[in-house]
């Protein structure tokens, strides 16, 4: 049997037509995640359903490019990836322009300060701020959440149009704890006071003990772009002192951006 016919018999989908060569390279890429930070081969070769010969020979060539790094008998994603991600231009220019306001919002709260934007529904994470004695969150750059469980999430879902929100209606609701919206009909209601005040607010949704205030970065039709939140314990994070803090500093990403040819914000 070819490499082709055993990747074709034991893919991830039986179903689906076999991968092009690119698109088992993706696969292999895609194999990382947040709790799979680091995989041998028979791990990748297990996760992408890929023929271990397949595996190897794809793995080497992406070794080679600097798109993976092995050491060890173990494969890491590669520099040559972080490169290309700092050079997406929307997500580029979003962090040039808001990392100015997230450095004066962390001076003026000692709070863990993050920025994310929305893909599907989820939070995708890219960039965050914190000090030496930050709180434990379980946010990094590049990981996602659950945008119905996370403040920044709530901030930008207010403002979908409502074809979308109904989509999101629609499918279930995973809890990250026992605090997370689990109702749609209650999810409806906290992002219609989320944009009554222009900020939402995650109050152990994500993680126990942690609270988050968010403001969303509308552009000029006031469609969400990203959002930006403060994080820190539930002791520490006071919705009233914070929330104009936070809407400040994302009302001036908002303009920021709009300096920024071919942007609409």
């Amino acid at each position: 049997m070819t490499d082709a016919e055993t990747d074709t018999a034991t893919g991830t989908a039986a179903d689906e037509p076999p991968l092009s060569v690119l698109g088992r390279a993706f696969a292999l890429l895609g194999a990382f995640g947040p709790d799979a930070s680091q995989l041998t081969l028979s791990d990748l070769a297990a996760r992408t359903g890929l023929a271990l010969s397949t595996t190897h020979r794809l793995a080497r060539e992406l070794v080679r490019l600097g798109a993976l790094e092995r050491a060890d008998g173990w494969f890491y994603p590669g520099m040559r990836l972080f490169e290309l991600a700092q050079l997406t231009r929307p997500i580029a220019q979003l962090r040039q322009a808001a990392l100015p306001f997230m450095e004066d919002l962390y001076e003026a709260t000692h709070q863990i300060v993050n920025l994310g934007v929305l893909d599907g529904f989820e939070i995708v994470y890219i960039e965050k701020i914190s000090g030496h004695r930050a709180a434990d969150v379980p946010s990094r750059a590049g990981g996602r959440i659950p945008a119905h469980c996370t403040a920044m999430g709530k901030a930008q879902l207010a403002f979908l149009p409502r074809p979308r929100l109904e989509e999101l209606s629609g499918m279930p609701l995973t809890a990250r704890t026992r605090h997370s919206i689990t109702d749609p009909g209650q999810l409806r209601r906290e992002l219609e006071l989320a944009a009554e005040r222009g900020a939402a607010y995650d109050r152990e949704e994500v993680e126990l003990g942690i609270a988050c205030i968010a403001a969303p970065i509308l552009d000029a039709r006031r469609q969400p772009v990203a959002a930006l939140s403060v994080t820190g314990t539930v002791s520490t994070i006071s919705s009233q002192t914070l929330t104009p803090a936070v809407r400040t500093a994302a009302i001036g990403v908002a303009r920021a951006l709009r300096r920024y040819p071919g942007r609409s914000s």
